[in-house]
């Protein structure tokens, strides 16, 4: 196990693609975190990554990342219908885990990963990187001291046209295809952030040949009347825009949302504001902050990115692929 006091995080990765890379090139920028170890199913892979990268220990097998002595931290870039069995072969491994959203396949899974993290009093974490960046550290700050008043209504959306070109991961169920998991996780989450967990949920979804929803529509009703309706969509391109609206005013977080730097005050009788929060590199390097600061301070699991949050999460997705009757191949009896 890592040193408390080590100021270096030695981090390791669990797969080689899109994702992956992205969070390479944000620890390679950070000078207190060191990428010592690459996972994939096949050495070539892995070797191809390293290299690109400039990562000493490339492993043919995430077996072999996991129980590398050198690794203190693994983050799982692999497909969610993945992240259970890789994040829990991290954890057995007496490893801190950072998981790619969205967390799991399904709330039973997501559930079980959390219950034995903290039986094994290791530091989990969903890797919601959006949560993270400048634009959302201030509007959590702008809406604590109340910018817009209370919030009472919330929109937004996230949409592309999948092409035949497009990564055929995206519709295949035995993948955890469809939009909800893959982009939907996005509005879904940030309404959890300002709303908390829902008490109603209501859905319609188009589904697709493959049997996974390519474009839905979901509306969140809330304790106290606050509403939040989303939409997500493989067919259509969106605005890629999140509104949020108060009884004293409203904000504009311009597109694209997932990773905006820019959005608009608009308050009752007073010009707009526009305020702009621009970032270096890629962005994922702030989620690997947090999740550092929470290693070494001995947090188990991060307030800005709960545990019992990300399992809310999952069980709203649940609760609103069970009304269109989507439910993947590797979903048993006990998910």
């Amino acid at each position: 196990m890592m040193n408390p006091r080590s100021h270096i995080i030695r981090w390791g990765i669990i797969g080689t693609g899109a994702i992956a890379k992205k969070f390479a090139a944000a620890l390679n920028a950070l000078s207190d975190a060191k990428l010592v170890a690459i996972g994939s199913r096949s050495q070539r892979a892995a070797d191809s990554f390293a290299a690109q990268f400039n990562i000493p220990h490339p492993h043919g097998s995430y077996e072999a990342l996991v129980n590398n002595a050198e690794v203190d931290a693994v983050y799982v870039a692999t497909p969610h219908s993945c992240h259970r069995d890789n994040a829990l072969s991290a954890l057995q491994a007496g490893k801190a885990v950072l998981v790619e959203k969205p967390f799991t396949i399904n709330a039973a899974q997501a559930e079980y990963l959390i219950d034995f993290a903290r039986s094994t009093n290791l530091l989990l974490m969903e890797g919601m990187w959006t949560r993270y960046l400048p634009l959302y550290v201030n509007l959590r700050e702008m809406l604590a001291k109340g910018a817009i008043g209370d919030v009472r209504l919330l929109t937004g959306d996230f949409g592309f046209k999948v092409g035949p070109q497009a990564n055929p991961r995206l519709l295949d169920p035995a993948r955890g295809g469809g939009a909800l998991l893959d982009i939907g996780i996005y509005p879904v989450s940030f309404s959890s952030m300002i709303f908390s967990a829902p008490s109603q949920i209501i859905g319609a979804a188009t589904l697709g040949p493959t049997g996974v929803d390519e474009q839905n529509a979901i509306i969140l009703g809330h304790p106290q009347g606050q509403l939040a309706v989303l939409s997500c969509s493989f067919q259509a391109n969106a605005s890629m825009e999140v509104t949020l609206m108060g009884t004293t005013g409203r904000l504009r977080i311009h597109a694209p949302a997932w990773k905006s730097t820019t959005m608009t005050l608009s308050r009752n009788d007073k010009p707009d504001e526009v305020h702009q929060f621009p970032f270096e590199l890629n962005g994922f390097q702030f989620e690997a902050v947090e999740f550092m600061n929470c290693l070494r301070s001995g947090k188990l699991e991060s307030p800005i990115m709960p545990l019992d949050e990300t399992l809310s999460i999952m069980k709203t997705l649940d609760t609103l692929r069970s009304q269109w009757g989507l439910k993947y191949p590797m979903e048993g009896p006990q998910g």
